[in-house]
Formats: C-alpha cells, sequence, structure tokens
C-alpha cells in the first residue's frame, strides 16, 4: 500500500476491470462465421415460446446471427455504487465489427476492418489506429476467437460451449432448464426458478422493434437488437471512420499485432481474474527439478529454489514457473495495461517503454543478463521481459519492526505488508525464491514468477528489507526501487550497508521502507527521494508517524497507522510471532492486500501469507521458510563460491 495519501484509484480500476470482462465476453458473442440474417424485425407476432419470443436475443448470443446491432444498458452496484454501462454492438462479417462501451467515467471502443483496427477513448479524444500484418496467434479475428478469449483459468469455459453453440434453440433449453423458467404474469415475460430473483421479458416498440428486460436482483440491463441502419450497410474504411467518428480528435498509430495481442491477451486473462475456474483457484501442486533450480510446495504455496550465474539463474527461472511467468506478464502488460490506456488515454507499453530507457543504465550488468536468460528460457522478446521488471517504478504499505521491551523474547519482529493490486491477479504468480547468486549472499525474496527484483526479502546475514510505495512517477533517473531492494539483499551483510547503499546511490521517485538486521537487533525506517533520504530510527518521533515508541519503527498512513500505533502499544512487551502476524491482520492490511511477510531475522526464518482469490493475504494462513536450512541444501547440492 502506499505511504502517501494519493492512493491508486483501485475502485475504478476495478470497475474499468469489468469493463474488460465485459468486452471479452461480448467479443466471444462472434466465434461463428457470418451466416444468412436468421430473424425479420418485421417480424414480432407476440409468441409464448421462449426460444421464439426472445429469438433475435439468443440468435446474438449463440453467434447464429449475422450482420446486426445490439444497443442497450446494464445497470448495477459495483464499489458501493449503482453504475451504468452503454454497450453497442455492431457485427458487419468475419473481419468487421464495431464494440463500444460506455460509462460515465470511462469510454471505449474497438472498430475493426480487413486492413485496420482501432482502439479508441472518447473521454481522450485519443484514438490508436494500427495497421500491419498479424504474426501471432493472439489477434481478434472472429472466427475462433472464443478459444483465444476463454482460457481453462475462467470458470466462463464450463458454459462457453453451451452459451456460444450457434444454435439460438438449444441455447434456449439450456437456459430454460438451468435457470427453471416458467411463464411470467406478462404475456412474454419469464422468471427464475425459487430464489433466482430473476425476470426476463420482452416488449416490442412502436416500430416493431423488441426490447429485451432482464432484471436480477439489483441488476438491470435493457437491451434490443436490430438491422444495422441503412448508412452503415457496408463497414466504413479508415478515412470514413476518421471523418465521421474521431474529427478532432488526436491520432496515434500503432503497430497492429501490439494492439490485438494486448487486447486479447488482456481479455483473455480478466476473465480469468474475475471469473476464476477451480484450475486456477486450486492449482495442481507439481514439484520439478531442472539443473541449477528446483520447484517444491510448501503447505500451498511455491517455493523456488536457484543457484549458479545469472544467466544460469535466470534459465532456470523460466524452465520452472513459464506458464506462472506467462500469467504475470498477461496480468500486468496485457490486462492490467489496458486498464491503464483506458484510464488515462496513454498507451501503457510506451510509458513502460520510456520509464525503462532512463533506468537501464542504471541496472547491474548481471542483473539485466539474468533477465535476458529468463526471456529467451520463456520464448518471449527480450524487451518484453525488461519493461515487466520496471513495473514497480510506474506506480506508487506498511511496515513495522518491534524488538527489545516490546517482545516478549528481546527478538527482532519485521513486518512487511504489500496492499498492491490484487485485482489484478498477481496471487496467480506469487512464488518464494531463494536464491544462491555464485560469489554473492544467498537470500530469499517473496515475489511473483517473472519477476527478478525484491519488494521483501531477506538475505543469509540475518538483514531483512521490506518497501512501501510512494509518489514522485517519472522520475527515473536512478536505480530502479526493486533492483536496488535486490542488490541489498545478495550485496550487504549490516545494516549500516544497507543504509550506505542506499545513500550513495541515485535513487527513483518517492519509496519508504523498513530495514532491520537480526545480528544486533537494530532497525530503521526510510523515507527516499531521488533528492533526499531520511532516517528515522527505533523510538525516534515524526511529524507523519506521530510520536516514538521505544524498540519499535511503525510505518504506515492515515487510520491504517493509527491502528498499527494501537495495536503496538496494546501488546507492547507481549509481542511474539503470533502477535506480529495480528499487527497485519485487517484493518492495517487493506483489502487489496497482496503478500504479507513476517521476518525473524537472527532465527534465519520467515513467514509467507498470499492472497487468495477470495481474500487478501492477511486473511490467508502463513506458511514458516527457514532461509538458513534452505541455503544449506543449495550449498550441498550445488557448492556455490558464497560472499564472505
Amino acid at each position: 500500500m502506499r505511504v502517501s495519501l494519493q492512493q491508486q484509484p483501485v475502485p475504478q480500476q476495478k470497475t474499468i476491470g469489468r469493463i474488460m470482462a465485459w468486452i471479452g465476453l461480448v467479443c466471444c458473442w462472434y466465434m461463428l462465421p457470418t451466416t444468412t440474417q436468421a430473424w425479420d424485425v418485421d417480424d414480432q407476432v407476440p409468441r409464448e415460446d421462449f426460444s421464439e419470443s426472445f429469438a433475435p436475443l439468443l440468435e446474438v448470443i449463440s453467434g447464429a446471427a449475422g450482420t446486426f446491432e445490439l444497443t442497450g444498458t446494464v445497470s448495477g452496484p459495483v464499489d458501493g455504487r449503482v453504475q451504468t454501462l452503454d454497450i453497442r454492438l455492431a457485427k458487419w462479417d468475419d473481419q468487421a465489427f464495431d464494440l463500444e462501451l460506455t460509462h460515465p467515467e470511462y469510454a471505449v471502443g474497438i472498430f475493426r476492418r480487413p486492413q485496420l483496427t482501432a482502439f479508441a477513448l472518447p473521454k481522450h479524444r485519443v484514438v490508436y489506429l494500427a495497421k500491419g500484418d498479424l504474426a501471432g496467434p493472439d489477434h481478434l479475428e472472429l472466427p475462433g476467437i472464443t478459444d483465444r478469449l476463454i482460457s481453462r483459468g475462467s470458470v466462463v469455459a464450463t458454459f462457453a460451449p453451451m452459451v456460444f453453440c450457434g444454435d439460438p434453440k438449444a441455447l434456449a433449453g439450456a437456459v430454460k432448464t438451468l435457470l427453471e423458467l416458467a411463464p411470467g404474469d406478462e404475456p412474454l415475460s419469464w422468471v427464475g426458478g425459487e430464489g433466482t430473483e430473476l425476470r426476463i421479458r420482452q416488449k416490442v416498440a412502436n416500430d416493431a422493434t423488441p426490447h429485451f428486460e432482464i432484471q436480477h436482483r439489483e441488476w438491470h440491463a435493457a437491451l434490443q437488437v436490430t438491422a444495422p441502419a441503412a448508412e452503415f450497410a457496408a463497414p466504413r474504411d479508415e478515412t470514413q471512420l476518421r471523418e465521421q467518428l474521431w474529427a478532432g480528435w488526436t491520432h496515434e498509430t500503432l503497430d497492429r499485432d501490439e494492439l490485438e495481442r494486448t487486447l486479447s491477451r488482456g481479455l483473455r486473462r480478466t476473465l480469468e481474474v474475475l471469473l476464476p475456474s477451480p484450475a486456477l483457484i486450486n492449482p495442481r501442486q507439481t514439484t520439478a527439478k531442472v539443473e541449477h533450480g528446483e520447484l517444491r510446495w510448501v503447505d500451498g504455496q511455491r517455493l523456488v529454489l536457484l543457484s549458479g550465474t545469472p544467466e544460469q539463474i535466470g534459465h532456470a527461472h523460466g524452465q520452472l514457473l513459464k506458464s506462472q511467468s506467462m500469467a504475470c506478464i498477461d496480468s500486468v502488460l496485457h490486462a492490467f495495461g489496458t486498464v491503464q490506456t483506458i484510464q488515462t488515454g496513454r498507451w501503457f507499453r510506451r510509458d513502460l517503454a520510456v520509464a525503462y530507457e532512463r533506468l537501464r543504465g542504471h541496472i547491474p550488468a548481471d542483473h539485466l543478463v539474468e533477465t535476458r536468460a529468463l526471456a529467451n528460457s520463456l520464448e518471449i522478446s527480450t524487451d518484453t521481459m525488461e519493461v515487466l521488471n520496471v513495473f514497480p517504478e510506474l506506480f506508487h504499505c506498511s511496515g513495522f519492526a518491534v524488538f527489545g521491551d516490546a517482545t516478549v523474547d528481546g527478538k527482532l519482529y519485521h513486518g512487511r505488508v504489500l496492499d498492491y493490486m490484487t485485482m489484478i491477479g498477481l496471487q496467480d504468480a506469487a512464488t518464494t525464491f531463494v536464491i544462491a547468486v555464485d560469489g554473492k549472499i544467498p537470500f530469499a525474496t517473496v515475489g511473483y514468477a517473472g519477476f527478478i527484483g525484491s519488494v521483501s526479502g531477506m538475505n543469509h546475514e540475518q538483514v531483512s528489507l521490506g518497501e512501501m510505495g510512494g509518489r514522485g512517477e517519472g522520475q527515473w533517473d536512478g536505480v530502479p526501487m526493486a533492483t536496488l531492494m535486490r542488490r541489498g539483499l545478495e550485496e550487504c551483510h549490516t545494516l549500516q550497508e544497507v543504509i550506505d547503499l542506499w545513500s550513495n546511490n541515485p535513487r527513483t521517485c518517492e519509496y519508504y521502507y523498513v530495514f532491520a538486521d537480526g545480528k544486533d537487533r537494530s532497525a530503521v525506517g526510510v523515507a527516499a527521494t531521488p533528492e533526499k533520504i531520511e532516517f528515522v530510527y527505533p523510538g525516534q518521533g515524526h511529524p507523519l508517524l506521530g510520536d516514538g515508541i521505544k524498540d519499535t519503527v511503525l510505518l504506515s498512513a492515515g487510520d491504517r497507522l493509527t491502528k498499527l500505533r494501537a495495536r503496538v502499544q496494546e501488546s507492547y512487551g507481549k509481542i511474539d510471532k503470533q502477535k506480529a502476524q495480528w499487527l497485519m491482520s485487517r484493518p492495517v492490511a487493506m483489502s487489496s492486500n497482496l503478500h504479507n511477510v513476517l521476518f525473524v531475522p537472527e532465527d534465519g526464518l520467515f513467514q509467507v501469507a498470499n492472497a487468495s482469490h477470495n481474500g487478501p493475504a492477511a486473511d490467508q494462513p502463513y506458511v514458516e521458510y527457514n532461509l538458513r536450512a534452505l541455503v544449506r541444501e543449495l550449498n550441498s547440492a550445488t557448492q556455490p563460491v558464497l560472499a564472505k
């Protein structure tokens, strides 16, 4: 979570994420080749059979309809308030369609033609126009799009064959059976079985156009299906689109393969995150061993051991965590990237590329080697992996260290709460790494597949580090935060060496940290920007943190800081591992709580809780790891040369 008061607009991102899911589901309606129009808008004789009275809508949903236009509105409670989404969907043929979704705060349009794909953002008056060949398998051509947008990681895959079956009557029969539909009180109306609070009805307008209403508890949809208006009888080309839709807008160009890959993979990942299947919620716990690496499962958590040269470590990382790394890439670059583009009007990948070019010169050569080896192992482009690994720099948590009189046994307990966008599904890639790079200090880092930096970690020298993001986006002329964190773990033997590393290197953005050393039970809080660095020592007061509490360092903000301080004072002198976990529970941890870690560095122990699809990390069980024992295993297996 952020220490600053400028929090990431999580509710807004959730709303756009739901818009993304709508895009994915709507696109799947186009799975079949164009067929002859199966209904006549003038033939609207009231019928009591469900399949016939709702034929136009069922034909669109099942994929049987040819050229058509669907318009309507969906409304319901999202993020504590009723929100409305307007829909316009026009299909021309297998290569051409329009899809427009409009929310009061956000709007997006996808316009696809045989030689052009346009991504329009009306709220920003920006349109991205993409031409070129489609080189890869991830694209928006309509035939087969269901297979590309719906994976086994989404529960949608369970009912997709039934819904997108190309047979409206079969779909009607399945819907009637599953929802236990029976005729309602009004003509052309149907209600669901007991307890479903579902009502479906058709109304016929004065122009004989059928309107369909679906009500489920607080959710309401009003839809209509028509033949496209005469002036749109043929797909508009780029010139017509520019003149009729986007005159006076900013026109940006993109590679078509990049745009369609981003949208298709982002939509697929969004469906997985918002509507996960059991395969994603409870993944198979398969172990694996490769040269220089091993994947284990410990009480439901992934543990990966890596050792050797940077190149060997990067290669083994990719071998062991290929699917999880790809999920991480899809979450960050494609799903969240699309959401961020809709929110800002700027193409997300370009922003990351700009950040990387300024940060690259401050990344150690061996880290670059490891990143490139990881990319090669995953069989993806090097630039994709490079920009993924500077993702934390583009956006801007709670932490504490207690020891001495504050704890029951005098030991130092270092807690780290990462509150960071559980809604993009990074928990599916959650991995605890124990890494021994030849010639460097072995360390553990609690992170994510495909990511070589660190935001939470402890090394074999009893030094533990936790980061909390702040503001300062765009201040990228320094060492990336996650790179500096990893350097602290693999280079620093003492707390003073960590302090010196941060003090003597150019820094980026605004970040806050808690650093600790179990050897002498010392800790420090840090506020760092590119211009200055400030250290807050145990018991020291601060205007932003309140009066000092003896033998403690506490970092958080707002009500979370107030709660954390109250808990420490309530438990002062009685804090042990169990109490330290409690210090990190809700509401000190936010609903976006991605992981919690409790370090006991002098014992070489640390405990990890990761978020699930059902709740934040603070509500999940902790798993304990013994870093000393794991490093001994690495030593006996590979005999790396450890730093002295």
